[in-house]
């Protein structure tokens, strides 16, 4: 079979590699769609041991397994079950899980080898290319905002980043009960589609105002700068972007006020079906971010083409 390997230096080839073995308690998937991710820019650029791809969809290939025929997504935690975080139904948080596209092979590939409590049955009016945004578009947002809510009451949101999250964000914050939703995104045209998504252009300046929520979707340190600037007292910043470093002027916008601070990294098997339907109610914008869909031989350009912003929520689609 056909998989990409990372081989650093923005390199990616795609090659013959051995069909994957179903260890016990796995099935293998003939993959679908695999979306891509701006976390895997940094493996693109320093390269990596397994194949990538975390955002998956595809068609259980074991005989005889219940959910054989059928498509699933693909959990990212292979999540233990029985640790304590397990325990208490945050899968996501397991102490003991490796992920799926990181520590074990992901959906760059025709075919994958995943456990079987990391699938998540696709229903028969969800299409393969919209499937993927349950993962990390709306289900690692929607979490967030789920758990900002639990802190400070509802009011006017901020996202900051118009990347695939950040516009992911905004459509789960308007789904989520928070009309007033504000964008914070320097690129024109990423700019344009939030605005076309309902936000409102949120202008940078000493003056600008605070809101309850703030979703830093970017994951640069102007990003979170702005985020810690902007929240109101007694607010939250919701920190969905990823970065290796932080670097944070503890300024006087920062310093004199009280505000929560939380992180969103993935969400728990439980809100799986509330993420359903965030898709179902709003399904014709959310499909506006899927922008590409490529063979896997493609993928190269593709990633080169993400890298320099020209597509939102690309994806690599194999045929049935």
């Amino acid at each position: 079979m056909k998989a990409a390997r990372f081989e650093g230096g923005e390199r990616i080839v795609v090659a013959d590699c051995a069909e994957p073995s179903a260890g016990p308690g796995e099935v293998v998937l003939d993959v679908r769609a695999c979306s891509l991710c701006g976390s895997e820019l940094r493996v693109w650029r320093s390269g990596w041991p397994t194949t990538p791809g975390h955002e998956i969809v595809g068609v259980v290939a074991t005989p005889g397994h219940p959910l054989a025929g059928r498509r699933c997504l693909v959990y990212i935690p292979a999540f233990c079950g029985a640790c304590g975080r397990c325990a208490a139904g945050d899968t996501h948080l397991c102490e003991r899980a490796e992920l799926v596209g990181w520590q074990r092979p992901g959906g760059y590939a025709e075919r994958i080898a995943v456990p079987q409590q990391c699938l998540l049955p696709v229903p028969d009016d969800v299409p393969s290319a919209l499937a993927t945004l349950l993962l990390d578009t709306i289900g690692t947002a929607a979490h967030g905002v789920r758990l900002a809510q639990r802190l400070s009451p509802a009011g006017p949101v901020l996202v900051v980043g118009g990347g695939p999250i950040g516009l992911g964000a905004v459509l789960v914050a308007q789904g989520l009960g928070l009309p007033e939703v504000w964008l914070a995104e320097p690129r024109a045209e990423r700019m344009r589609i939030g605005c076309s998504l309902g936000a409102h252009a949120a202008e940078p300046g000493e003056r600008a105002p605070r809101f309850a929520l703030v979703l830093e979707a970017s994951g640069s340190h102007a990003g979170r700068q702005r985020a810690l600037e902007q929240v109101a007292p007694g607010g939250v910043v919701v920190f969905l972007g990823e970065s290796d470093t932080w670097q944070i002027e503890e300024n006087r916008a920062v310093r004199r006020k009280d505000f929560f601070i939380a992180r969103s990294f993935y969400f728990p098997l439980r809100e799986y079906e509330q993420n359903l339907q965030l898709l179902r109610g709003d399904r014709e914008r959310f499909a506006r971010l899927v922008d590409a869909a490529v063979p896997l031989q493609q993928l190269p350009e593709l990633f080169a083409q993400f890298a320099r912003g020209e597509r939102i929520k690309p994806q690599v689609a194999f045929a049935a």
